[in-house]
């Protein structure tokens, strides 16, 4: 693992948080393991909950992200670290939305999700040069996770189709 200094503990709900249980402090491309460590959670809540509870989820832990987020950018003084990737989980979730429990749209969902967060389409490449703090963090990960959906979904249509 790559720890990297912070001002709070890794014990600390913070930095539990916006590290998403430390997988953002694992080295080389931390939103990728992010993304993936949101995979098994986002699973388990739409297995036991259904669609409806991967979205309260979605939501519950974007707004938590936001807290955690700020609360983590403000100790280290870095805007939008690496090691922040809770912005990856809310977008990975959202993303997740229309694959309900089907293993091969969940995958999918994670390869357009990563394609999304990295090429940030506007106006998530807006959200992440223009807002700071919490709310910057996640919210370009979340329009970038939007984006995927609406992809993941026109898959899921089109392949219906065939």
């Amino acid at each position: 693992m790559n720890l990297r200094p912070s001002a709070l503990p890794l014990h600390h709900p913070a930095a539990l948080i916006a590290t998403w249980f430390g997988a953002g402090l694992m080295p080389h491309a931390p939103g990728t393991w992010g993304s993936l460590a949101a995979l098994p959670f986002a699973w388990i809540i739409a297995w036991a909950g259904g669609i409806w509870a991967l979205a309260a989820a979605t939501a519950a832990v974007s707004l938590l992200g936001c807290w955690a987020a700020g609360r983590y950018i403000r100790a280290r003084g870095k805007q939008d670290p690496g090691d922040v990737v809770v912005d990856e989980v809310a977008g990975q979730w959202l993303t997740l939305l229309p694959a309900a429990t089907d293993i091969g749209f969940f995958a999918a969902g994670f390869v357009l999700f990563r394609i999304a967060d990295i090429a940030k389409p506007w106006p998530a490449s807006w959200a992440d040069r223009r807002l700071k703090g919490g709310l910057g963090c996640m919210l370009d990960d979340l329009l970038a996770g939007a984006y995927a959906a609406l992809a993941l979904q026109g898959l899921r249509l089109l392949l219906e189709r065939v």
